[in-house]
Order: C-alpha cells, then sequence, then structure tokens
C-alpha cells in the first residue's frame, strides 16, 4: 500500500522556506486537543504529535490502557497529529493503524524512547532498545496500514555508545522520520543532551537510508535554538521542541517577541474553555491535571508568583476564571 504524503509534503513547504520542518512533541496528558489548539493560537508548529496511545487499546477497549480522549481531534483542528503508538505486538500495531488509516489520520509514530518504568514493564518505550527484533516487527506491521511511519526513539538504553549499533537498526527499517532524543534512557533528562553526536547521526542516515527525515529531540527551547541547531548541522531535517513549551508557550514563534501577562492569561482562559468542551466527552483528564499548565502562564517574571500560588488552591475552573478576571479586564 502506498505511503501517504504528509512527510514529504511538510519537507518541501520547509525547504521551500529554507528552514527545518518544526514539531511540538508527544507528551503524555499534555498533548492532546485541547494543549494542541493553545499552542495553534500561540504559534503553531507544523505538525503535532498526540499524546501516547496504547497500539492494542485501539481494537480492545477493555485494555489497562485505554484510549479515552487520545485519539480526539477537535473540529476546528486544522491538521490531524502525528499519533504515537507504543506496545510491542506486531498485531496490534497493523490492526491499529488500519484502523487510524479509516479514521484519517496520516501518519503514526512509534515510541521506542519513552523512559517510564510502567511503559517499559509493559514492553513499550525503551524496552524496544533492548529488543531491536520487536522494533523491525512493529514497524513493518505499521507500514502495512499505508500510513507515513515514524520512530522516535533515545541514544540508546544504558549507555550512549548504543547509539553506534541502535540507530543503524532503526534507519534500515526505512521510517519516513526517525526523532532521535539525544540521551539514553538512563539518563532521563539529568544530563544535558548530547549534542556533540549529531553530525554521526546525519552520516549514518546519509549512509544507510538517505530518504529518511532526522529530526532531534532535547534541549531545544524554541524556534530559534531550532534554526541554530540545523544550521550547524547541515542536513538536519526536523527539530522536535517538548518541554521547551511549559519555558514559552511562543516556542515556535519564527520572530521572537515579548508577550504580556494579559496575552498569558488569555491563553490559559482559552485553555480552561477547551477543557471544560473536552470533559463534557470524556470523563478525563480532571481539573488537578489542569495544575501542571499554570506555571506555562503565571510567569514570575512577569509577577505572577502570588497568582500562580492561588491558582494551584482552586477546586474547579470556574475558580481559576475568578482569580483571572481582575487581569482580562478591560483597561479604562
Amino acid at each position: 500500500m502506498t505511503e501517504t504524503p504528509f512527510w514529504t509534503q511538510l519537507a518541501d513547504q520547509a525547504r521551500q522556506a529554507h528552514r527545518p520542518i518544526f514539531t511540538m512533541a508527544p507528551m503524555e496528558a499534555v498533548s492532546n486537543t485541547v494543549f494542541r489548539q493553545v499552542i495553534t493560537q500561540a504559534a503553531a508548529p507544523d505538525a503535532f504529535f498526540s499524546e501516547f496511545v496504547y497500539a492494542k487499546a485501539i481494537t480492545d477497549p477493555n485494555t489497562k490502557f485505554p484510549v479515552h480522549g487520545r485519539l480526539y481531534v477537535a473540529p476546528q483542528e486544522q491538521q490531524r497529529p502525528v499519533v504515537q503508538l507504543w506496545g510491542n505486538e506486531a498485531a496490534d500495531f497493523a490492526a491499529a493503524t488500519a484502523v487510524l488509516r479509516e479514521r484519517g489520520f496520516q501518519a503514526v509514530d512509534i515510541n521506542m524512547g519513552c523512559p517510564d518504568g510502567t511503559v517499559i514493564k509493559n514492553h513499550g518505550g525503551s524496552d524496544l532498545i533492548r529488543n531491536p527484533e520487536w522494533a523491525a516487527n512493529v514497524i513493518a506491521a505499521a507500514k502495512t496500514s499505508g500510513l507515513a511511519v515514524s520512530a522516535k526513539t533515545r541514544l540508546g538504553y544504558s549507555k550512549l555508545a548504543e547509539f553506534r549499533t541502535w540507530i543503524p537498526t532503526l534507519l534500515r527499517q526505512n521510517v519516513a522520520v526517525l526523532t532521535v532524543h539525544l540521551r539514553t534512557k538512563q539518563e532521563m533528562s539529568k544530563v544535558p543532551a548530547h549534542l556533540e553526536v549529531i553530525d554521526e547521526l546525519i552520516k549514518m542516515r546519509d549512509e544507510i537510508a538517505p530518504q529518511t527525515l532526522l529530526q532531534i529531540n532535547g534541549d531545544i527551547a524554541d524556534y530559534q535554538a531550532g534554526l541554530a541547531l540545523a544550521k550547524a548541522h547541515p542536513g538536519l531535517d526536523a527539530i522536535m521542541i517538548g518541554r521547551g513549551v511549559f519555558a514559552n508557550p511562543f516556542a515556535f514563534e519564527s520572530q521572537p517577541q515579548p508577550h504580556s501577562l494579559p496575552e498569558l492569561l488569555r491563553l490559559l482562559a482559552m485553555q480552561l474553555d477547551l477543557f471544560d468542551d473536552f470533559a463534557t466527552r470524556y470523563d478525563v483528564p480532571r481539573f488537578p491535571s489542569l495544575k501542571r499548565f499554570f506555571k506555562i502562564y503565571a510567569r514570575p517574571e512577569l509577577g505572577a508568583t502570588a497568582l500562580r500560588n492561588r491558582m494551584m488552591d482552586a477546586k474547579s475552573t470556574a475558580d481559576v476564571r475568578k482569580l483571572l478576571a481582575p487581569y482580562l479586564a478591560p483597561t479604562k
């Protein structure tokens, strides 16, 4: 089955603009429809990735990792996200991707780097680094759907040097995009990203799978940092930003500019409205999950520490709206 041109189109557009592709990373309990719409309002990347979705759960609602609203795409979203799947059974990936294609998705990404203990215990994420045959099998199974198939991984499981055998193994699977988080599973996010290996990764890609787009993730704060990284490493095709959006929801802004506290709080107000709408469709996530986002908007450098502390004590979106009201009221 012919693969969808999802990544080819993005790559062509980026090359015409003389820049890399920019994407927002898959983040658990973060990159759902609500936050994707908020980031789109602030400054949109070229593509979003979904939250982690257990491949088996797409066709079996009785798994212990149910889909819930992870695949929900709001009507106003201009582009469906790349669905990030995890697991290790080829049959689950074949069945899941067939369903996703029927539902209108164009691309899937296979999680081969998550360091979470529960995911690894269930043979997903970074556990595939230790089981390369599973990685090859699930990629091949996903490709049977005709969707664009990519993979996101880390440099290794325990040791940095593992990337010299692991990354070539993945490249030989001819994925559309290979995203490399520049740390090992053991390193989590406790050490700086290994930027020093980027050129070696590019050389591997060029020699083994020149048609595969290479995307880098790890310690990239914003659009400007991504541009600088791509300029310093010719051959790099794409930049993925994850935690950078928590420091700056305007991380994908091509022309950076200062943003006021009311501007940031208006984004939060939008998120509250979208969250309430989402809650009418799905029972999760619940209000406490919103609190991780408050630091994005109530910035200490803008004098909003006290506001953030009060929001952390809130019990509902209505409580937060009351706290925001004085800041969002029209000035006379």
